[in-house]
């Protein structure tokens, strides 16, 4: 796993290292998906298509609006959390 260090500018900016950047394929007006887990900052290069497969076998609710589904996985995630400690 390559590493490397970077500056967070004034306006919470990250030059992405060239040399990181080829490794992985990420070109100048590329997408990257950013998230957070455990602490840490993880940047993906965003490939269209990409969760339909690791998606196929789930089926949404269509009763559901976005902002109700948003809000039952929130309540989902602090449940777990709240059992968990």
């Amino acid at each position: 796993m390559a590493k490397t260090l970077a500056t967070v500018s004034s306006k919470r900016q990250i030059t992405l290292p060239i040399d990181l950047c080829r490794e992985i394929g990420i070109t100048p007006g590329d997408k990257v998906k950013v998230f957070i887990h455990d602490g840490q900052i993880t940047l993906m290069k965003q490939h269209v298509g990409a969760a339909e497969g690791a998606l196929a076998h789930l089926s949404g609710d269509p009763s559901l609006s976005d902002e109700d589904s948003l809000q039952e996985a929130v309540e989902q995630r602090d449940a777990s959390r709240e059992s968990a400690t």
